[in-house]
């Protein structure tokens, strides 16, 4: 039955589109509409549930903007990919741990591993001189090997050259790094922004032109308040949503 063995309370103070916008949630969750099946169109939920277009329409728009559906102009709408709850913005973990806890296989390609000279902004991050030495370790990350984000990640060439000895398609960039005190990871500083897809991330993100990217920024600094590492995430805005936990302040 799908939608159609739900009822709509039109008594509560709940708004209807609001109910209306759960009930579909749930049956998504609840597997009785599969990724990429076609949910009832618009006309049908309001005349099942005695709805206007408006209020159909409203409920529908904002479970397309969460993510849980997509709309193909003269077909309909269908069910998407839910989006991964990661929580890494406040927690040090690596990549495949925050993978594994959301009960999928993480995977990782290496797409560079060079030295390059630091640019301007490279440089500020990392509190070196423009044009200084620093490796570049750039990964395509998976999930079910379903590509999630791409990382840049610049690191002192004289601190870190050791990790050219390393595979990180099979190890965390983190723990190689916590091998030595002066340039294991204790604290970071992260900056998150929304921007539209380039073509490079339509290309490896297997992503459609015009879907957002959630950029992330990255400064690991050591015990000593050194930075050793500066990291530029570009996420499936269309896969990926984060928690972040705020106290209220000190009285």
């Amino acid at each position: 039955m799908g939608l159609f063995d739900s009822k709509i309370d039109k008594k509560t103070p709940i708004p209807l589109y609001f109910q209306l916008k759960e009930i579909i949630l749930l049956k998504i969750k609840e597997g009785e509409y599969p990724k990429d099946s076609m949910i009832p169109t618009e006309h049908e939920i309001s005349e099942f549930f005695g709805l206007s277009r408006t209020t159909v329409r409203q409920a529908i728009s904002e479970l397309v903007q969460d993510g849980w559906l997509y709309r193909i102009k003269s077909k309909g709408t269908f069910v998407s990919h839910p989006k991964l709850n990661q929580d890494f913005i406040q927690h040090l973990e690596p990549y495949s741990e925050q993978i594994k806890k959301l009960g999928m296989v993480p995977s990782t390609q290496v797409l560079e591993l060079k030295t390059i000279n630091a640019t301007a902004g490279i440089a500020e991050n990392l509190q070196i001189k423009a044009n200084e030495k620093v490796v570049l370790l750039h990964r395509r990350r998976f999930a079910d090997d379903e590509p999630m984000v791409t990382v840049k990640t610049y690191l002192p060439f004289d601190k870190c050259a050791f990790v050219f000895d390393h595979n990180f398609e099979k190890e965390s960039l983190y723990l190689v790094l916590s091998n030595t005190d002066a340039t294991k990871i204790r604290y970071t500083n992260r900056r998150l922004e929304v921007t539209e897809a380039k073509a490079r991330d339509l290309e490896l993100l297997h992503l459609k032109s015009g879907k957002p990217i959630q950029l992330t920024y990255s400064v690991g600094y050591n015990s000593y308040h050194v930075p050793i590492e500066y990291s530029i995430a570009r996420y499936r805005g269309d896969r990926s949503s984060f928690r972040i936990t705020v106290f209220p302040p000190d009285r």
